[in-house]
């Protein structure tokens, strides 16, 4: 029988820029307190390994993120699968992944309680200077798990794109996991208001951990949470963490929270429309969005972006 409920750990860090020994060591230590605390799964930042900003005075190969770009299964992922199975755990952690053709994307990588490396998911939407060392990836990532599929995205991909979240949902993810690097030129109350938004309207738990601190040129506005379903609907319950924006949740800290993913047992909507099944058609939006790419600013800007490799 799929499990209910799970302990969720997710850390507001600030990476070390360009130190990845460093980081993995400190990411390892996490995981091994938050398993010690109780902790089934640990949500780790999106590029906690490297740190995120961009090597302003490289370019291609010779950029950080280019430089200390991994596989995976690679050195750092297979590291993290060692303690995972120790402590029985899952860990996601984002990272700079290089693939076996040698392009390299901002990615987060997942292992398991039986020592596997799951896999990893490649961001889809790339803002500001990201496509300047990453390649977008196309493809959803879900895993199983005793509590049934989660689903997981980076970022920009989760406060801005609703599109994948719903596709995880009506897949049947009742957890939507979100590493995310925001900065200070992105205002806290925007991905708040975001959150609260995609976990209401989605009847889904999400759970987020964001960098912090000054990474070389850009203050991250740190703060980690799980928010999700709670009795009051459509209202939010924040189950570990606090909102982003809140005095002090700017400071690197792991927060531990408890939730019952039968919350979620209503279709997705249904909770706030009172239907008992929502009126959701893929058919329908799938027929859409091939029109869309009649126009040209849709179709030719979609066939440059496959075109893209090297970055």
């Amino acid at each position: 029988m799929t499990q209910d409920v799970l302990t969720l750990a997710v850390v507001s860090y600030e990476p070390t820029w360009g130190d990845t020994e460093k980081n993995l060591n400190r990411m390892i230590g996490f995981a091994e307190c938050a398993a010690k605390r109780g902790a089934d799964l640990v949500l780790l930042p999106e590029t906690a390994l490297t740190g995120y900003d961009l090597d302003p005075d490289k370019t291609g190969s010779e950029q950080m993120h280019h430089r200390l770009a991994e596989p995976v299964p690679g050195t750092s992922s297979l590291a993290m699968a060692d303690v995972a199975k120790k402590r029985g755990i899952y860990v996601a952690f984002g990272l700079a992944e290089r693939a076996e053709d040698g392009t390299v994307y901002n990615s987060a990588a997942v292992v398991g309680p039986d020592g596997s490396v799951i896999g990893a998911y490649r961001k889809m939407h790339l803002p500001a200077t990201e496509p300047m060392w990453a390649a977008r990836g196309s493809e959803p990532f879900m895993f199983d798990t005793p509590w049934g599929k989660i689903g997981l995205a980076i970022c920009y991909d989760t406060f801005v794109f609703n599109e994948i979240m719903r596709y995880y949902r009506a897949n049947g993810c009742r957890l939507h996991l979100n590493p995310c690097a925001v900065d200070s030129s992105v205002t806290a109350r925007n991905i708040k208001d975001a959150i609260e938004y995609q976990a209401a309207n989605n009847a889904i738990y999400i759970a987020s951990a964001n960098c912090t601190g000054l990474h070389r040129v850009n203050d991250f506005v740190g703060g980690a949470n799980v928010v999700g379903p709670g009795k009051n609907v459509p209202e939010v319950h924040y189950y570990a963490g606090r909102p982003f924006g809140e005095d002090g949740n700017d400071e690197q800290e792991m927060y531990l929270g408890t939730i019952d993913l039968s919350y979620t047992s209503n279709p997705f909507l249904a909770k706030l429309w009172d239907e008992k099944e929502p009126d959701f058609r893929p058919d329908v939006y799938m027929s859409m969005y091939e029109r869309l790419l009649d126009l040209p600013q849709y179709g030719e800007k979609a066939e440059r972006i496959k075109g893209v490799k090297d970055i």
